[in-house]
């Protein structure tokens, strides 16, 4: 996520070598603090995560596997990137064609399984897997065709948008994705994902058409289109309506950019959005930091911007993969212990990060600016974040997302703020997006919105649990009254009412999934839980 790729960046030498001075820990505690991570976490069941339906698990036990498709997990238990979420589950297969997936849900449904599919399970409330069911793992099916004369590429929805870029590169770029590239595009059309090109909007703005196939093993060409009432429910549809097999997206230009920043006060964004930013059309991709230190704790912004220039005389440089793993995961680490390196972490981005930037042009080859900074557009989606995952015990970073109608995101960062310093959040990052009216069924944006991107550390105790799940119901009721939306791809700390007044279209939504997929054939734990 390039957001904490900005974040978390080079000014996280200068904070390592001040603790080194300071004396503040002991080698020893911080290199744990700097390791990497031996595999995945393994925390144990999930607290307070709700009951889910009951399932007769020595049942599902006993069915003999089908022979014709690869299982890489028969029974055991699965995780999502939370380690919130251990469920049992009858198995994994290894998605390699079109045809493991109508054999497997031949398969469910013979013998009355649920049916998910997943990427990198980077979805935080069961969305990928149901108790007792099948996950295909989509991962392995991930063939990219690019397509210069139509100007877009067809890919298989285990595609990760980082092999995509690299297919790209250097010609041509993705037009929407998010802003880290390790997910696969079947889970971001899954959730209409967006990220930090505020003139593309979400990920269904760039959907020239899909094939996906239903419960019933018949495969549809969706388009906006085309089958559009169908296509506008597995956009945003969190899997629940059919596999995505294929999907041909539009593609944009590899222009050049001079990268730009500036700090302001918070109440200085939106007019300064509407006024300067929303009517160049030369602004490429923007996105905002909101301080997370004590001392300016969610008062000061720091904007991003990206502006066309011309790159006639600019060689696109491979697009490389990020350096300095452990010295920015140490950074990470280090702003979960205390105000000390919160601040230190803002006063480096601030004031140092942005002169030790990495540019594929640099400053002196540019316009000789001490400023000046020259990259194509690559360059700042292609983050994999490796630095984000770490082998501390009994310790999970969470992500949150709000979009707040642009009018009010003043009032609303005034009782977030409130919010998260009552309830002791240790928020790491808090980052500022644009999202345009989004007509997709299950819509998080029915109007022009900010997102605020919320990265919160916590204990994976029962305790960090409490206090997650507390301040989150707070938020999303703040959110509520500011007449917004919470982003549904995160944890179910959310009760059924909040879920209705959010979302007052879900109950159709829930509907029309039962008109399309009557057996409930594609259910998944967020399902279970709140369409029952």
């Amino acid at each position: 996520m390039r957001k904490f790729s900005q974040n978390f960046k080079t000014g996280a030498s200068v904070v390592a070598v001040v603790v080194v001075l300071l004396g503040v820990y002991s080698y020893r505690k911080l290199q744990a603090l700097a390791a990497d991570p031996a595999a995945d976490k393994d925390c144990g069941p999930a607290v307070g995560s709700g009951e889910q339906a009951k399932i007769d698990l020595e049942r599902i036990k006993a069915i003999a596997p089908l022979k014709d498709v690869k299982w890489s997990q028969l029974g055991g238990s699965i995780n999502d990137a939370s380690c919130l979420n251990k469920t049992e589950i009858y198995g994994v297969v290894e998605v390699r064609s079109v045809e493991d997936i109508a054999k497997t849900l031949a398969f469910a449904r013979d013998n009355k399984l649920a049916v998910t599919s997943a990427g990198v399970r980077h979805s935080m409330g069961g969305h990928a897997f149901r108790k007792g069911g099948i996950m295909l793992d989509m991962r392995g099916f991930n063939k990219i065709v690019l397509n210069e004369r139509s100007r877009s590429v067809t890919v298989q929805p285990g595609a990760t948008w980082h092999d995509i870029q690299n297919v790209l590169h250097p010609r041509f770029a993705v037009r929407a994705m998010q802003s880290t590239d390790i997910f696969t595009v079947g889970g971001s059309i899954s959730v209409n994902a967006h990220g930090m090109d505020h003139q593309a909007g979400a990920l269904a703005k760039s959907i020239k058409s899909m094939k996906v196939m239903l419960a019933d093993g018949s495969l549809q060409t969706v388009s906006a289109a085309e089958n559009a009432d169908l296509f506008n429910l597995v956009v945003g549809g969190y899997g629940l309506f059919g596999v995505i097999v294929e999907a041909e997206l539009e593609i944009a230009d590899n222009l050049v950019y001079q990268t730009g920043r500036r700090v302001m006060d918070y109440k200085e964004f939106p007019a300064l959005f509407a006024g300067e930013i929303e009517k160049n059309a030369d602004i490429g991709l923007m996105y905002g930091h909101l301080s997370t230190a004590p001392s300016s704790f969610l008062k000061e912004l720091l904007l991003y911007t990206y502006t066309k220039v011309d790159g006639s005389d600019f060689k696109r440089q491979p697009l490389g993969e990020v350096s300095g793993v452990r010295l920015r995961r140490l950074t990470v680490n280090l702003s979960k212990q205390g105000p000390l390196f919160q601040e230190m972490k803002w006063l480096s981005e601030k004031h140092i990060e942005h002169r030790m930037e990495n540019c594929t042009v640099t400053r002196a080859q540019a316009i000789g600016s001490a400023e000046a900074c020259l990259v194509n557009r690559n360059d700042p989606m292609h983050d994999s974040v490796p630095y984000l995952r770490n082998s501390l015990p009994n310790d999970t970073d969470i992500l949150h997302e709000y979009f707040i109608p642009r009018s009010q995101f003043v009032s609303f960062v005034d009782g977030m703020r409130k919010v998260l310093t009552d309830n002791r959040t240790n928020l790491l990052n808090a980052s500022v997006r644009v999202v345009h009216q989004e007509n997709n069924f299950l819509t998080y944006s029915p109007e022009p919105a900010f997102s605020l991107v919320l990265y919160i550390n916590q204990t994976t105790d029962e305790e960090g649990n409490r206090r997650m799940k507390k301040a989150t119901e707070e938020l999303i009721d703040l959110t509520i009254a500011h007449k917004g939306r919470f982003f549904l791809p995160y944890q179910l700390h959310y009760s059924k009412d909040q879920l209705q007044r959010s979302y007052p279209q879900i109950n159709d939504f829930f509907a029309a999934k039962r008109k399309y997929d009557p057996g409930e054939l594609f259910t998944n734990t967020f399902y279970q839980r709140y369409a029952s």
